[in-house]
This record gives C-alpha cells, structure tokens and sequence, in this order.
C-alpha cells in the first residue's frame, strides 16, 4: 500500500468541488485543501484563504503542509505558470505548463497551433484594429463568432448575426474594452453549424486516453437562446451518441494530430485537454481548446469514474499514462445548473441557501460552485453559477428526472435553472 498524502486543490467552484470530493473518497488520501474553496469543499477538508493566481503563496503553503499532490482547477492559474513555479521547486502538481497552455490562453495561438498541424477548425482571422476587423467581416458572410483572444471566464464570445452587430461586438472589445485584456486581441471565424461536443482527454506527453464524451449547455435561455455562459449544465453520454465513425474521426483527425504536434513543438503537456468540438456535415472541427478540467463537464465525468482519482493523476504528472485502466459506470448522468438571476450579468450574492440536505440522494451529488459558508450554519450564493445538482440513472431520462427532482427542492432567491437540459432533441 503506497503512503498516504495530503491533496491540494486550487480553484472554489464547481469544478473543484467535484474534484475535492472523488479525491476525498481516495483511501490514500490523508485530506484535501481547497484554495480557496467554497462552502461544499469546506464540508470535505479545509478551505484556504488564497487567491488562484497566487502562486508563491500557494507554494509556500504547500511546502509547509507538505502536500503530496497539488491538482490545477482553473485556467488563470495555469496562465500565470504555476505549474512551471511548482516544478522549479520540486513539488508535484497535476496541469501543464504556461507554454502547453497557450491552447487555452491564447485562441490566436490555437488557430495558428491547428493550422501548422492541419487539424480541422473554423476559418478565422485575428485582429487587434477595428478598421482591419471590419474589413474582413465585410467580405464574409453571417452569422460570425466574435471572440476574445485571452480568458474571459467562459464569456468572451458573441454570436454577431449581421454587420451592424458584428461592428458593435468588435468596437466593445478592441475600442470598449469590454473583456480587458483579453479582447485586446480578437478573432474573427466562420460560424460553424452542427452539433456541440465537449471531450476530455488525459494526456501524459507522450500518450492519451479520451474520457467518456459530454454535452454542455452555454447558452443561459432553454433552447439554446440568449447569451454564453460558462455553462448551464451537461449530459454524459448526450442525448444522440457520436457514433463509431465520428469516434474515429476525432482520434485520426483531431487527437492524435493534436499530440504529434505538441511534440513537434516542444510542448510537454501532462494534465487534461479539453477540446470543444463541432460535429459538422464535414466532419468534427475543433471550436476551442481548455487545458484543465471542464466546469460543468466534470461534474457529470467524475461521478461515472470508478476508479480511485488519485492514481489516474499521479499517472499522467508521472507520464505513466498506459498503467491506468480506467473503469466507467455505464449509467448516464445529467448535471443542472442552478445561477443567479441577472447571471451571466450582473447578479446579486448573499443569498440564503434551502434544501441543500434534502436535495442529495445515493445517485444525486450536489456541486457548489459560488457559494460560501454564512452564519449560524447558512450557506449563501456568492457567485453567477451557484450549484451543480448532478444525478445518475438506469437511463438518460432518469438522471434527467432525478436531477430536475433534486433541483426543485433548493431555494434560493433569484434562482434561476434551464429546464431543458438533456432533452431528447440535439443542440445546433
């Protein structure tokens, strides 16, 4: 039996609770720390009061409680190159460089990573004038995808649906600065038409192995209308499977692409690739890449895993990858976002959550995301997206069922929930 060791993990939302709570069900896991946590990470170990880009204060704490793993949650920590920080020190942390990435921090790096390696995308260009911008939506047709270069939390992308909308999403960013630093450069693509799929691969440097595929819900109105978010919530598998051929398609012309090229390039990436993709009539393109865990993705993945999480990681920061067999339960799972009113906008917080207790079930978790502990007992929102209830079941219908039965019993003023998440009909 290996020693057990202590966990940190940096991030406090959905994410990082669902995280938080398949490593606390590790036996080899001694306790988890959360930085800086929510009030569901809270329940399983102990909070941290330190921000996620603060890495020479989360060094020193993890030299200090001499944390065995330290796991990566959001992109902006992975940005700001924690892990090359870690690294250096000689501490074990699971996530990629600041180099390998760029794939998620920088979209023109992307586009210009996918073009060298021949992996299939939208068409784009990338722009840091507005006349220069302009003049080339004047020559394309619509709908076009404005997007931010740099990280804006899931936002940063707007759907312009003729040239008057086209000119304004682009004057916001690039005049208006509507997303700071990261519209200072924008990209301009072709509206790929199809149907969404998120992935989640693991990758060690030198090998891969995907994770099982989910959907998830950007948009905040049901129907998949209004503004992006950060996600509203997932299905895994979804509703209509990929089938074979697709499978196929994303291992020839997407995955195995992708790893060749980040060898070629010199970029060692050990931690988790999430690509975005479109299964359009030509085949899957790639919309966008993360390089961490996605939120709310993870939230339906995890609960499928079987194994032990902690092993899984240690093999990919160890390059280990081919020792690790991963075992799946084959029941579907569907995770529900409940956000505030006014998200993905301006939203109030410090709203008083009830029936947390009376949500959770054996196949229903619930997943915090932006809350934190109050008094006497309270939890209370403090964020857009405040829960994840996630459910299992015999069918798709059922964990749909089960989870929409476990959100109704949470109460929160402005709460705010799709109620078509995981309906029979595909997105696109």
């Amino acid at each position: 039996m290996l020693p057990a060791m202590k966990v940190l993990i940096i991030g406090g939302g959905g994410r990082e609770h669902s995280l938080a709570w398949k490593l606390s069900l590790s036996p080899r896991v001694e306790k988890v720390y959360c930085a800086p946590g929510n009030a569901g990470t809270a329940l399983l170990g102990e909070n941290v009061p330190l921000g996620i880009t603060d890495t020479e204060g989360l060094l020193k704490f993890a030299r200090a409680e001499g944390i065995g793993l330290t796991v990566v949650g959001p992109d902006d920590a992975l940005a700001v190159g924690i892990v090359d920080r870690f690294q250096a020190a000689g501490q074990r942390i699971f996530g990629p460089t600041r180099a390998a990435a760029q794939l998620e921090w920088s979209k023109a790096f992307t586009k210009d990573f996918l073009a060298r390696h021949g992996i299939p995308t939208a068409a784009s260009g990338s722009f840091e004038d507005v006349a220069e911008a302009l003049r080339f939506c004047a020559a394309q047709s619509f709908p076009l995808v404005i997007k931010a270069d740099g990280l804006a939390t899931g936002k940063g992308v707007i759907i312009a649906q003729d040239a008057a909308e086209a000119e304004a999403a682009i004057r916001e960013m690039l005049e208006g600065g509507r997303f700071g630093a990261a519209g200072r450069r924008i990209l301009v693509e072709e509206f790929l038409r199809g149907r969404e799929c998120s992935l989640h691969a693991l990758l060690d440097g030198d090998s891969y192995v995907l994770l099982p595929v989910a959907q998830d819900h950007k948009r905040i109105g049901e129907g998949d209308q209004g503004a992006n978010t950060g996600g509203m919530g997932t299905a895994s598998p979804p509703p209509v499977p990929l089938g074979e051929d697709v499978e196929r398609q994303i291992h020839t012309t997407i995955m195995m692409p992708v790893l060749r090229g980040l060898k070629a390039d010199g970029l060692r990436f050990h931690g988790l690739l999430f690509p975005g993709l479109m299964l359009t009539a030509e085949g899957p393109k790639v919309l966008e890449f993360n390089a961490r865990f996605g939120d709310p993705e993870t939230q339906v993945i995890l609960p499928r895993l079987r194994n032990d999480l902690l092993p899984v990681l240690e093999a990919v920061v160890d390059g280990r990858l081919g020792d690790i067999k991963l075992d799946w339960d084959p029941r579907p799972a569907v995770c529900v976002i409940l956000a505030s009113r006014g998200y993905p906008g301006a939203y109030e917080t410090g709203q008083p959550i009830h029936g947390l207790a009376e949500a959770a079930g054996p196949d229903v978790i619930v997943f915090h995301a932006g809350t934190k502990p109050g008094p006497e007992g309270q939890t209370l929102t403090s964020g857009g997206r405040v829960l994840g209830v996630t459910a299992l079941g015999a069918t798709l219908a059922e964990a749909r069922a089960r989870a929409y039965e476990a959100a109704a019993r949470i109460t929160f003023d402005g709460c705010y929930y799709r109620r078509d998440i995981a309906a029979s009909s595909p997105l696109g």
